[in-house]
């Protein structure tokens, strides 16, 4: 489940980019609303599954409700699912052990 959610994250954060990017042609530029329509299923697919890899990783690893919180939390701030992935793999709460000091906050 680690592994997934580790995709999960990355792949939420790069869609968010896609869809920001979208939005600026629909809504600055005026010119397409191509790129929503593209991006914003995909990353509604990539939210929807980060969202329950997080859930499920809480669940089966016990996080502590403070670290699922912020892990879900992330999921609507833009790119913030890449650290906190990165910062649940330095803690241990991926179920790796540390590869380093853990991250404050």
């Amino acid at each position: 489940m680690s592994r997934i959610f580790k995709i999960f994250a990355f792949a939420e954060a790069v869609s968010w980019g896609l869809l920001l990017i979208g939005m600026f042609f629909k809504w600055v530029l005026k010119t397409t609303e191509v790129g929503v329509q593209i991006a914003g299923p995909i990353h509604g697919v990539m939210f929807i599954g980060y969202v329950l890899c997080a859930l499920k990783l809480w669940q089966e690893k016990s996080w502590p409700n403070k670290t699922i919180g912020i892990g879900l939390l992330c999921a609507v701030i833009p790119f913030a699912t890449i650290w906190f992935e990165k910062r649940a793999e330095a803690r241990g709460e991926l179920g790796d052990e540390p590869r380093q000091k853990p991250l404050a906050g």
